[in-house]
């Protein structure tokens, strides 16, 4: 089958492309694409996508998932919404019940979280890494980037004649503030198919994204199969290009000073990523990742090029990229989600299965989206974001911390402190999953780049610009319950904090959906809020049975065996550390929880370790048959 594959994707290359609207899915004629050409929108608003295959594996590019829809799955597709959208006139955000604005953001995150640092005594800064690697999976960065470099005058002047600005207001008696002479904080209106010239401006704002609609590892492999091989596979074994720096094995870097690692401290911080994904230089938890997967997409492709001398480049890097992506996607839903939302949680709804063989959910009527409230949910995740980034010698002997703030767009620090930081990371506890919010995620996030900002505040005032209904209305949606008064919210809200919302709230409608799940009491079993919990799970639900290349189905081209997925099954976020990690030698089987009575450290000899075995062609001979039994990942 793995032949069959290789040779199609080869043939549908040489075949005519066929155009489709990213926004509506409908084909295009080449009048059509001209027009966007000369608007010079084509790069947002028409999918160029190759024909489909049945028998062909998962694309690059994220198109031919849905075989009814072939460009559904690729970037800059829509997104899905879970409630239709709530705006005031002309598209701006909502107001309140009787018709005043809402609440200022700032005013309400001041009264609502209370800043302070208390550490976890349970859950490792290893956990908040990789999940925010993983939503980097499904989002892009660009909406950042524009009041980062684009627009960061919103502040100034000149912000207020541009209608792209919607910056935050501080008022005199902020808690902070009051003490400077800050009163407004830079932000830029989220990208939509409108202001991409894909929609008319008099239409509702519809979120669009550069990243694939599917957890494929996009923010790795990127979405341009073209991009991809020029940028980023070496064409020699299935490798991708690297390069050896301080006896340590990086991704390519870009030799110029002129990059997006805007923080590195020349001339000693050299290191930028050079590789297809735009987010790569981002924030350290998504350039972590990004370093420790390209490198076990290599250590695989090595293994898999002694054990199956006979495949070719193509053959060797394809099924390389296949096993990565199902090797992560086991770690995040079989690991990382289980210490966040509860295993008899996930197991009781159907994302997890309690056994090790296929099962395979997929339905064609569900196409591969993501909801706009699925990673914005995800956002909740900065209250237990840790503001000190504490770095470890092998040993386990603290050394030294720094600010996390500080390493956005600083990807030449990780040069000499990789290692470092990879053991406190493993050692660190995360912030605690409480209402306490670290003081620089709440004042300076961005750390130099802006004057002051509140990722919090930040993150309310896009709930408004998103349209999002109010936060009662996503109650009724997750438990059927309607909630008419602020009382009503007792089941997941505690008194203390209902008087919170009473105080800035004149109506329990006027509650916005973060606000709520800020203060929402934690899922029974669970590290997380109920309303997070009910909309992350409708998307965990929705990507395994949209995804016609998910790892766990037996009837997918190119599916594993039995014997290969039960190897799958045996990764873990230790395993990685072992494999991949800065001279990790010793460390917890299950890594995202702190080392303890029961989760002791011990050799990486001691964990389990996924055996490329199972991926044996038994046409080809490997070099060395004395050794056969050792393809250990």
């Amino acid at each position: 089958m793995l032949v069959v594959y290789f040779g199609l994707f080869i043939c549908a290359c040489a075949a005519q492309s066929v155009f489709y609207d990213s926004f509506t899915g409908n084909t295009v004629t080449n009048e059509e694409v001209k027009g966007h050409i000369k608007r010079n929108s084509t790069f947002w608003c028409v999918n160029e996508v190759l024909p489909c295959n049945p028998l062909e594996g998962r694309r690059v590019d994220g198109s031919c998932n849905n075989l009814k829809y072939p460009n559904r799955g690729a970037p800059h597709t829509p997104m899905l919404r879970l409630l239709p959208p709530e705006y005031d006139k002309d598209f701006e955000p909502r107001r309140s019940k009787n018709g005043d604005p809402l609440p200022l953001p700032r005013k309400l995150r001041t009264s609502l979280l209370q800043e302070g640092s208390v550490p976890d005594t349970e859950i490792t800064q290893l956990l908040l890494h990789f999940f925010v690697f993983m939503v980097s999976d499904v989002m892009s960065v660009h909406d950042t980037v524009n009041y980062i470099q684009w627009r960061p005058y919103c502040c100034q002047e000149k912000g207020k004649t541009d209608n792209v600005c919607i910056p935050i207001t501080i008022t005199d008696d902020d808690p902070v503030h009051r003490f400077s002479s800050i009163r407004c904080m830079n932000l830029t209106r989220p990208e939509s198919f409108q202001s991409r010239g894909c929609l008319r401006n008099n239409t509702s704002p519809e979120r669009i994204t550069t990243a694939t609609s599917v957890f494929d590892l996009s923010h790795v492999y990127g979405n341009n199969m073209q991009v991809l091989n020029a940028k980023a596979r070496l064409f020699e074994k299935g490798l991708l290009k690297f390069e050896v720096s301080g006896g340590k094995i990086w991704p390519p870097s870009v030799n110029t000073t002129k990059h997006l690692c805007f923080l590195n401290q020349l001339p000693k911080e050299t290191r930028c990523h050079d590789i297809p994904e735009q987010g790569a230089n981002s924030v350290l938890g998504v350039n972590l990742y990004l370093i420790w997967t390209w490198r076990l997409h290599n250590r695989v492709a090595t293994e898999l090029s002694k054990l199956n001398p006979c495949w070719d480049d193509d053959r060797i890097f394809f099924q390389t990229r296949d096993i990565v992506i199902a090797i992560i996607m086991q770690i995040f839903y079989y690991e990382l989600m289980p210490a966040m939302m509860g295993y008899e949680n996930l197991l009781r709804d159907g994302v997890l299965s309690p056994y090790k063989g296929f099962r395979d959910l997929y339905d064609e009527n569900i196409i591969p989206q993501v909801s706009l409230e699925f990673p914005f949910a995800l956002r909740w995740a900065h209250t237990f974001q840790e503001g000190n980034l504490k770095m470890y010698n092998t040993n386990g002997t603290f050394l030294k911390e720094t600010k996390v703030v500080n390493l956005t767009l600083r990807t030449g620090y990780l040069d000499e402190n990789i290692e470092y930081i990879t053991h406190g990371a493993f050692r660190q506890p995360s912030a605690k999953f409480d209402y306490t919010v670290d003081p620089d995620i709440a004042e300076t996030v961005l750390g130099p780049h802006q004057l002051a900002s509140d990722v919090f505040s930040s993150d309310l005032t896009k709930n408004r610009y998103f349209g999002f209904p109010p936060y009662v209305k996503y109650r009724k949606y997750c438990s059927g319950k309607s909630h008419r008064n602020f009382g009503d919210l007792m089941d997941v809200i505690d008194p203390e904090r209902i008087t919170l919302l009473k105080e800035r709230y004149k109506d329990v409608e006027d509650i916005d959906l973060m606000a709520g799940m800020w203060l929402e009491e934690l899922v029974p079993g669970g590290r997380c809020p109920y309303t997070f919990y009910c909309l992350v799970v409708e998307q965990m639900i929705r990507s395994m049975v949209s995804d016609r290349h998910w790892y766990e189905r037996p009837n997918r081209p190119n599916a594993f065996t039995i014997e290969q997925l039960l190897e799958i099954r045996k990764s873990s976020s230790a395993q990685m550390m072992c494999s991949v990690g800065d001279k990790v030698t010793h460390i917890q089987p299950q890594a995202f929880y702190m080392a303890g009575p029961g989760n002791e450290m011990r050799s990486c000899d001691e964990i389990e370790k996924i055996n490329l075995w199972a991926w044996k062609d038994a046409s080809c001979k490997p070099k060395n048959p004395l050794n056969c039994f050792n393809y250990n990942v």
